[in-house]
């Protein structure tokens, strides 16, 4: 590294923000990850006995994934190399195989390359490398905060560990602070500052187990605060709110946050709960969700899990949709809210769902059961002549607009498909058929 460019990288450690000055350099100053980094667990030991394997590190933002590549690579005997997916390309890692191949051949050591956000990666550049990983030519660790298993191909996820990571707790953040705040040769430990309990309790909870956010968060805090008479800078909860970097909600349409997201509004509606049910709903909203997925998975709902309960439910639902549709956003949260409401406090039954899928069940399984003649098409010319459509019962014909008459194959004319609940309108139903079928008998 020549003088200038010592000098350029001095300048950028010197201006980097809070949370990159103060990135762990050791296990002993990381926080949180106790599950991983506890004493005596996995990540801990490996590390400490440098016996690291392929992995991916996989987590939300700001719970230390990038941090803890960075400790291998202190930790490490092994070359350590790094990448970021967002600008290096196929030419980038050819280049760091072919090194990593040579100096196996001469020097006997190996290369653990690290790829940032390796979900950004596509199927070409995974597939590169490929071969190297399962010959062992390079040690692979990979950052993202996507599902692996989405977005990583199942060969080369199948010669990887995924070790996932979680939201840092409130008292981790509490360290966090406390550590950015104390420190005088990376942190804040130079500056006087007092800030309230009040203040600190918020940055905790917006941050939201990031501790990125947390940090960045503090120091534009700090900085921009001016000090009083005493030279003291006094930060209070309304400072706090004025310098917090905005909260994003942890949220892709195409990844996991979206699946996850979208799960827990259909089983908060499913398990008629208003309030969870708005939650999850102006979460989605509020991250960008396309409106119209939305509206189809309450309408979905409605069938599925209310069904018969209360027919009007579906009603309501495909009414959405299509007012949605006309309507658009911002007013359409009202017309979404109205919908997923009446589906999470109707009455439920999922006997339409249960009911098709075993009679699917039997099609698909077992021996397809002919049409009796007398149901059979008899409205062509010469169908008479085969018989079909004779014996027909019309049931209009009949008092109650009913006859019996059997409409099942006779290898399935005892099974009962549809068993309607005590619920809504769906106790109706069954006693309906009830008396229906107790006139029979």
């Amino acid at each position: 590294m020549d003088l200038f460019t010592l000098n350029m990288e001095n300048q950028l450690k010197r201006n980097a923000p809070l949370a990159d000055r103060m990135r762990p350099e050791s296990i002993e100053e990381f926080v949180g990850q106790d599950h991983i980094l506890g004493e005596g667990k996995f990540l801990n030991r490996a590390i400490k006995a440098d016996r690291i394997t392929s992995m991916i590190f996989y987590g939300p933002p700001g719970t230390g994934k990038t941090t803890l590549a960075m400790i291998i690579a202190n930790s490490t005997n092994m070359n350590f190399e790094k990448l970021s997916a967002v600008t290096s390309g196929v030419k980038d890692i050819r280049k760091i195989i072919g090194e990593a191949e040579e100096r196996l051949k001469l020097y006997n050591k190996r290369t653990i390359l690290f790829i940032d956000e390796i979900h950004r990666f596509n199927k070409s550049q995974q597939d590169a490398l490929l071969p190297f990983v399962e010959r062992g030519i390079i040690i692979l660790i990979g950052a993202t905060t996507e599902n692996p298993y989405f977005e990583v191909n199942k060969a080369l996820l199948s010669r990887m560990m995924v070790i996932p990571l979680r939201s840092l707790t409130k008292e981790d953040i509490s360290k966090i602070i406390k550590n950015g705040l104390t420190d005088k040769e990376r942190g804040l430990g130079n500056y006087k500052v007092n800030i309230d309990k009040e203040a600190i309790d918020y940055l905790i909870t917006i941050s939201d187990g990031d501790g990125r956010l947390a940090l960045n968060s503090l120091e534009i805090g700090v900085l921009s605060t001016p000090k009083d008479e005493e030279g003291i800078i006094n930060i209070y909860l309304d400072t706090i709110k004025e310098c917090i970097l905005v909260k994003s909600a942890k949220y892709d349409k195409g990844g996991d946050e979206h699946y996850d997201t979208i799960s827990a509004f259909i089983k908060s509606m499913r398990g008629s709960d208003p309030d969870a049910t708005l939650y999850w709903l102006a979460k989605m909203i509020n991250a960008g969700e396309d409106p119209k997925f939305i509206a189809r998975r309450i309408i979905i709902c409605a069938s599925e899990d209310v069904g018969n309960a209360d027919p009007e439910a579906l009603k309501l639902a495909v009414s959405a949709f299509d007012a949605v549709n006309i309507i658009g956003m911002p007013e359409g949260r009202i017309i979404l809210a109205q919908a997923a409401l009446y589906v999470a406090c109707a009455p439920k039954s999922n006997a339409s769902y249960i009911g098709i899928d075993k009679a699917l069940k039997d099609v698909r399984e077992k021996s397809i059961g002919k049409v009796p003649n007398y149901l059979k098409d008899g409205s062509y010319k010469g169908a008479t002549n085969l018989g079909h459509g004779k014996g027909y019962k019309y049931p209009h014909s009949y008092e109650n607009a009913y006859v019996k008459q059997q409409y099942l194959p006779d290898e399935f004319k005892y099974i009962k498909y549809y068993q309607p609940t005590d619920r809504g309108y769906e106790r109706t139903i069954k006693e309906y058929l009830s008396r229906t079928f107790d006139k029979d008998d």
